[in-house]
């Protein structure tokens, strides 16, 4: 082909910080064949290989190979060039190209948007039936390309980070070669370069990071260009990683027919719209830079909200503290001494709606009334002692479900519920509400313009303690359309509430991290990270938590307790500020020495909140495993340049007195580490190799013990 044919079978999209090259020859499906971080393609690519830009399984249109794979699709293979569009609005520059099946009559459109100046596109396709016929859709893609090595390059030099996750063990990273993925080195040049495997990863089901993050990253090792992605859906979800004759192509989708029980009836004149999904770029800073893009990305597409600058400490009384029984005896003296440390915003959580006091409470609520024997003066005698502290009052609730007792249950009709064949969905006492109906809707905005009209709540607290599984089969092809259906109209809610009361901040918790992904993050303010109760085993899952989380988002508990020492109440605060302190705990019943410390806590969290949202992440002791002995997160700026470094590190049992940390950023550079908390406690021995860019850290007591340290860079050393 030759230069003249190349250009005119190109196109080239971005700003300085992003390159997109899409491939369109006529006789071959379009392809992304280049996306960096804004450095030239490579003139030898193959513009009539690789992966192609779509993928559309259809009733009638198969694969045209079989295998564990989600690509190869007929209709992918069909699909051609039709036209682009170009647009800039508000700092974004949107790119949409056209393509059609001549044999579906589908209209594909893929999207793609940028972000002036942000190494990161966010991309989604819409399928329009143009014919007089249905076309029933069983798995479209979000994302799909090859671009991920250079010419003449090898899969053996790829390395993948992808992250497990569980209740309480929540953001376990792991990294591997792609080549130990389920991609031996088949000779694929002997085969047609076709295989029928891949490494997949799937979550099915309405929690969306139950087993597994919806994100990765891909690391050419000799270059250390890197691509970090993320899947911005709330329900079900696959990527997948393969190899191909243009070395390795990911795939990204929301629901699908095999994995989750999804297919979509497109009538005659209607359109589909595939869930987003980002992809963040580093041209030679690896996975650091990589993550750096995306968290640059992420606070582009989050809500404009005033908590995003103040960042308030939130007090809630769940944690290793009332655990779910509030009283007024209980939280009177709670309120106070929250109040004294520092806190901004009370939350009483579950149970303020209960008065059974049993363990089945969670069968009877619903309608979201306070007890009439839980507090002696009523709810509102305790909400105005919140008030009267200087805090703002906050509330949990779990909006998505009704207890199967409640009298709620009998008032919304059967259609306002997940059924499957007739009978209303039950997981753990609870019917699940389906936000595609009006009664549910209403029934929820009556809820929370109550509480908030009637208590001035300011605060709430979402949790959602079951999984609904595939879905629901009523007005949906298949129950994983029902879900698909929910899970957009559960964000359309969550923006008219917020767009109602626009100050209101919005937790969102799924038996803590159950539901971490950006459909729902780019709405709420503050994101739960774990329901772990022992802090002895909350570290790695705090330092790891800003790989999926923005770190001002990330709510990280800290629940001190009267029975600990101080150094172990430390460590349970350095948890916390590793990023949005979340504070729980008995504090009325501590000691004054105990109080102050928890109190100082606050104050540095307070004094450093501002740094927290420029802040990008970085692990000098590499991405935590579940065990490790010394953990450490740094969070350095966004921007470079002179603002300090913050550093947390925490010494478990079984570790060694001293660790020496790598701070590449920092190299060359004076710098004289400052402790920041905690200040009154036995210091740790520092030394600073500013040619190495080195930290060495000596603690002077056993563990558990944890640090937080500022660095800020001076003078050039030569």
């Amino acid at each position: 082909m030759s230069t003249n044919d190349r250009r005119d079978h190109e196109i080239r999209w971005g700003h300085h910080a992003l390159t997109v090259t899409l491939a369109v020859p006529p006789g071959s499906p379009p392809r992304l064949v280049h996306l960096s971080g804004g450095s030239e393609p490579d003139p030898s690519h193959d513009l009539e290989s690789g992966q192609p830009l779509v993928e559309i399984l259809a009733d009638g249109h198969g694969r045209t190979f079989s295998g564990a794979r989600s690509v190869s699709t007929a209709v992918g293979q069909r699909l051609r060039y039709h036209g682009r569009a170009t647009r800039v609005e508000d700092g974004w520059q949107w790119l949409r190209i056209d393509t059609v099946d001549p044999e579906t009559g589908l209209r594909v459109e893929v999207w793609f948007r940028t972000r002036e100046g942000i190494p990161a596109l966010q991309t989604w396709v819409v399928a329009r039936n143009q014919t007089d016929r249905p076309v029933v859709l069983r798995a479209v893609s979000s994302f799909a390309a090859s671009a991920f090595l250079p010419a003449g390059g090898s899969v053996d030099d790829l390395t993948l980070y992808w992250a497990q996750s569980s209740w309480l063990a929540e953001n376990r990273w792991r990294v591997e070669p792609v080549r130990d993925l389920n991609t031996p080195d088949l000779d694929l040049s002997l085969h047609g370069y076709r295989s029928r495997g891949c490494f997949a990863v799937t979550n099915t089901g309405s929690w969306s990071t139950k087993q597994a993050l919806p994100m990765g990253v891909l690391l050419h090792r000799p270059t250390q260009r890197a691509w970090c992605w993320q899947i911005e859906h709330n329900g079900s979800w696959r990527w997948e990683i393969g190899e191909c004759r243009a070395g390795v192509y990911l795939a990204a989708s929301g629901p699908n027919d095999p994995d989750h029980q999804w297919r979509h009836v497109l009538e005659p004149g209607g359109q589909f719209r595939s869930v987003p999904v980002a992809v963040a770029v580093t041209d030679d800073a690896g996975l650091d830079g990589a993550v750096a893009a995306m968290t640059r990305y992420r606070r582009q597409i989050v809500r404009a909200h005033p908590d995003r600058e103040a960042l308030p400490v939130v007090f809630n009384d769940y944690m290793n503290t009332l655990m779910g029984d509030p009283t007024s005896e209980a939280l009177h003296p709670l309120i106070d001494a929250a109040a004294a440390a520092g806190a901004e915003y009370f939350c009483i959580d579950a149970g303020w709606h209960d008065d059974s006091r049993a363990s089945d409470w969670y069968e009877v609520m619903g309608d979201w009334n306070p007890s009439a024997t839980r507090f002696t003066h009523g709810l509102t005698e305790v909400i105005d002692r919140i008030r009267a502290a200087g805090m703002v009052p906050g509330l949990w609730l779990e909006p998505e479900v009704v207890g199967v007792r409640s009298p709620v249950a009998y008032q919304l009709p059967d259609d306002a519920f997940f059924q499957r064949d007739g009978q209303r969905l039950v997981e753990d006492g609870r019917y699940h509400l389906d936000l595609r109906h009006p009664a549910a809707v209403a029934h929820l905005d009556r809820v929370v313009d109550r509480l908030v009209s009637e208590f001035g709540v300011g605060f709430f607290k979402f949790d959602y303690n079951i999984d609904a599984g595939p879905g629901t089969d009523v007005k949906a092809a298949a129950p994983g359309d029902g879900l698909l259906g929910h899970n957009r109209a559960y964000l359309a809610w969550l923006d008219r509430l917020l767009d109602r009361h626009p100050t209101l901040v919005v937790e969102n918790c799924g038996s803590g991290a159950m539901r971490m992904d950006y459909a729902i993050l780019a709405r709420a303010q503050l994101q739960s990270t774990s329901d772990q109760q022992n802090p002895l085993r909350y570290p790695p899952i705090a330092a790891a938590a800003p790989m999926a989380v923005l770190p001002e988002q990330a709510g990280n508990w800290a629940y001190p307790q009267p029975g600990m020492s101080l150094e172990e109440i430390a460590f349970c605060l350095v948890t916390g500020m590793a990023g949005r302190l979340y504070l729980s705990g008995h504090l009325d019943q501590m000691a004054p020495e105990q109080h102050a410390l928890v109190a100082a806590g606050v104050a540095t969290y307070r004094s450093l909140r501002t740094h927290l949202a420029q802040a990008v992440p970085y692990w000098p002791a590499g991405l935590p495993d579940w065990a490790d002995p010394w953990v450490a997160l740094a969070l350095r700026p966004q921007d470079g340049g002179d603002q300090p470094t913050y550093l947390a590190v925490w010494r478990r049992p079984g570790a060694g007195a001293k660790v020496s940390l790598p701070l590449p950023h920092l190299a060359g550079r004076a710098v004289t580490p400052a402790l920041v908390y905690p200040r009154g406690l036995d210091p740790w021995r520092t030394r600073w190799e500013a040619a190495t860019g080195r930290l060495t850290l000596t603690s002077c007591e056993a563990a558990p013990a944890a640090r937080l340290y500022q660095l800020t860079p001076g003078s050039w050393e030569v």
